[in-house]
């Protein structure tokens, strides 16, 4: 499958399904699934990396399970908003888990995410190195599905 602009996804969902946002770093990747009327992302899981095989297959099984029909992938940019190495591996991660998948995809800039829930969860929740290890690629997952479901364009109406 090609990657989609988030507009060109928004175009091709049908009403009343879940996005799954995945934050997809080294060693782990987070997961955050939309509400059915894509207004709030809440944080879902966090898997370890694994290969890609395994991946698809995880991520297909929760698609079945909670109705995704679509996948929001962080991109992580440069600091000045180029492409890099580490963009690239993950422009080409996202196109082979959405071919193995069947899902349609979409990139979206997550420089920071983790930087910002991490702030979020000392300054505000004040835990722990270890329970914020816990937390914050889920986290991270569902801020970057935030951003996209707040600019996701047309006339989102819960009714």
């Amino acid at each position: 499958m090609t990657l989609l602009t988030l507009p060109q996804l928004a175009a091709t969902l049908p009403r009343h399904a879940r996005l799954l946002g995945i934050d997809p770093g080294r060693k782990q990747v987070g997961l955050a699934l939309s509400d059915v009327s894509r207004i709030v992302a809440s944080p879902f899981q966090t898997v370890k990396r694994g290969k890609l095989g395994q991946m698809a297959t995880l991520i297909r099984a929760i698609a079945q399970e909670h109705g995704v029909v679509g996948l929001v992938v962080g991109i992580p940019l440069s600091l000045d908003g180029s492409f890099g190495p580490a963009a690239q591996a993950a422009r080409d991660w996202t196109m082979d888990l959405s071919t193995q998948t069947g899902l349609p995809a979409c990139l979206w800039d997550e420089r920071l995410s983790s930087s910002a829930v991490n702030r979020m969860l000392i300054q505000e929740a004040d835990l722990s190195r270890a329970k914020r290890a816990e937390a914050v690629d889920k986290l991270a997952a569902a801020y970057i599905l935030q951003a996209a479901l707040d600019s996701m364009p047309g006339d989102v109406t819960p009714f």
